[in-house]
């Protein structure tokens, strides 16, 4: 997140924040941040000893897969949510279908009912960062926004020391159970905080505030779910036809909303790479895809090829969100024309890093995948801030708000389509519960090897998105 706020706007002093209601309302925005931002880092580091307790290797994409789709799903509904019920009661809903997921995560007897509180996770979890960010631009001043935009950013800089730190321990005790179980207390103690304490006013509902576009999001997610279960088990015709299913549903979700009228998720000719925007999009939707898969398989790689702890690998992992953060920072006050070196600059940085993993990740050192997350995580700081605001000045009239909050929305169908492919060349692979080190070796080959055409197909769009001038 790249937001370098002005260190003293008018009125909107840190002091001035930190007035009791003001106080009470930012931390219910940055826990319901920190619930979303540290649970991927910590489940990462969980893999290992989840996939050694209950099984289920074959499904290991869809954990992240399925909460990515929940997710989805949520932030397109929380602003409706929000205007029928009021923040207070959405957010205190978010919070509660949150703590029931990571409930049913922590008891989970096998791995069916691990993925189904991984999706009630995605659903919360998303809502609870859609619904935050609703708080911010609806609870506070504009003069303090800065202030709570940065507040936000340090708290998501800090999840990537703590996620892992907590699944580490988690994993290292062999009580991998208590990584749920600690964010599940969490999640009941914000869910108070909202609906007892002085954290949010219950805005009046709005009838027609619109509605959640249930048939579309049915659709990405049967798509995405047929992609998944392509891979479950391998075959010369039920696999084929169930990946040619699955993009067929993506294609008839694009169809569908691209035909929809005001409560369209996503701007008309929202994957055409023949305009600026929709290369765009799919630039960044390629770029998500490819860069998925080191949360899912760099742990289990590195624990069984590497004999590294899951400590170290969720703090190897953690470098590519640090390297973000970092680099964001550091190109923030680059002019916009500047922009498309910029874009092209950060993804050609990206593309070493997904390039360095296809060896890396299998055949080590252990540095040299931390290094190549540092190229990862820092080419997508470097580009992200000038994603956002080339594509915000190529969108057609009206367009700007879809737009922009379009660009969550395809990372995120990025990196569950993208788990989703990888489940079928990782179990193409062999992988399993008991694999060896050689077998653990040849599926981190495949896969990551897998990671490099999608990530040149993100830079092929990336030259197509410069192109025009702005």
């Amino acid at each position: 997140m790249d937001i370098a706020p002005d260190p003293n706007p008018p009125g909107g002093s840190w002091r001035d924040l930190l007035v009791a209601r003001q106080l009470a309302t930012l931390l219910a925005v940055c826990l319901g941040v920190w619930l979303h931002a540290a649970d991927g880092l910590m489940v990462a580091t969980l893999i290992p000893d989840i996939v050694r307790d209950i099984g289920g290797a074959h499904f290991m994409s869809w954990t992240l897969a399925l909460y990515e789709i929940g997710s989805i799903a949520a932030g397109a509904a929380s602003a409706v949510l929000a205007m029928r019920i009021g923040l207070r009661r959405a957010m205190t809903l978010a919070a509660l279908v949150y703590l029931v997921g990571c409930v049913t995560s922590a008891l989970a007897p096998d791995i069916g009912i691990m993925l189904a509180g991984r999706l009630a996770q995605g659903l919360g979890g998303g809502g609870l960062v859609a619904l935050s960010f609703v708080a911010v631009s609806t609870e506070f001043d504009r003069a303090l926004m800065p202030r709570v935009i940065a507040a936000i950013s340090a708290l998501w800089g800090i999840s990537s020391f703590v996620g892992p730190l907590v699944g580490g321990l988690a994993a290292d005790w062999g009580v991998w159970r208590d990584g749920f179980w600690f964010f599940a207390v969490q999640a009941a103690l914000l869910a108070a905080w909202i609906s007892f304490g002085p954290a949010l006013r219950n805005s009046a509902t709005q009838a027609d505030a619109g509605r959640v576009p249930l048939l579309r999001l049915a659709v990405l997610g049967a798509g995405v779910v047929a992609i998944a279960a392509a891979g479950i088990r391998i075959s010369p015709i039920g696999t084929p036809l169930l990946l040619v299913a699955g993009f067929a549903l993506l294609g008839l979700f694009f169809a569908l909303d691209d035909r929809a009228g005001a409560d369209r998720l996503l701007p008309r000719h929202a994957i055409d790479p023949r305009r600026p925007v929709g290369a765009g999009l799919i630039m960044l939707l390629a770029f998500s895809a490819a860069t998925v898969a080191i949360g899912i398989y760099g742990p289990l790689t590195m624990v069984i090829v590497h004999g590294a702890t899951p400590l170290t690998a969720g703090y190897l992992l953690a470098i590519s969100s640090i390297a973000w953060s970092i680099f964001a920072i550091v190109v923030s006050g680059v002019p916009e024309r500047h922009d498309g070196a910029m874009v092209l600059t950060g993804f050609a940085v990206l593309l070493v890093g997904v390039a360095g993993y296809a060896y890396a990740v299998a055949e080590g050192p252990l540095w040299l995948i931390g290094l190549c997350a540092a190229f990862e995580g820092g080419g997508f700081g470097i580009a992200w801030t000038f994603v956002l605001r080339r594509i915000t000045a190529l969108a057609e009239p009206g367009e700007k708000e879809r737009v922009s909050s379009a660009l969550p929305t395809l990372q995120r169908l990025g990196y569950a389509t993208g788990a989703a492919l990888m489940g079928i060349i990782a179990n193409a692979a062999g992988i399993s519960e008991h694999m060896d080190a050689a077998t653990a070796h040849r599926v981190a080959s495949a896969v990551f090897i897998a990671c490099l055409p999608l990530a040149a197909l993100g830079l092929l769009a990336a030259l197509r998105f410069v192109a025009k001038p702005a």
